[in-house]
């Protein structure tokens, strides 16, 4: 699969996931879903952000590399143009945000590397994700 096709599904992904974080907590609280995009565009730039600095573009699927700093970018810009957009930064939402958004966007990296090991334990081929996985 081309580089920039599996870069955009693995952005895509990423995307929809804030979108999913956001939904929740907004449902979680109550809150009326029309104002989406208000809760969900700091988190996406963030996303966007932390894409960017970790040129995720490379290696759309890496665990360590874009994971880490997708999630990093999403939650410290996020949370730095929810302050500067006056939306509310408490402690705890920090918090929470933090342990959500790092488990959904760092989390189906390792799901999707593990189901890859465990499909191509003992064969020399790779397993049916590899393909996906595979940097060219």
């Amino acid at each position: 699969m081309d580089l920039r096709l599996r870069a955009a599904v693995a952005l895509v992904i990423d995307l929809a996931l804030v979108g999913l974080f956001v939904v929740i907590g907004r449902a979680s609280h109550r809150e009326d879903q029309s104002a989406f995009l208000v809760t969900y565009w700091p988190f996406a730039v963030g996303l966007l952000v932390g894409w960017a600095g970790a040129r995720g573009w490379r290696r759309p699927f890496s665990v360590s590399r874009t994971g880490v700093l997708a999630w990093v970018g999403t939650v410290l810009v996020g949370m730095l143009l929810r302050w500067a957009s006056d939306q509310g930064v408490q402690v705890a939402f920090v918090v929470v945000a933090s342990i959500v958004v790092g488990a959904l966007l760092i989390g189906w990296r390792v799901l999707l590397a593990a189901i890859d090991r465990s499909a191509s334990r003992g064969r020399d081929t790779p397993g049916p994700v590899g393909f996906f996985l595979r940097r060219r």
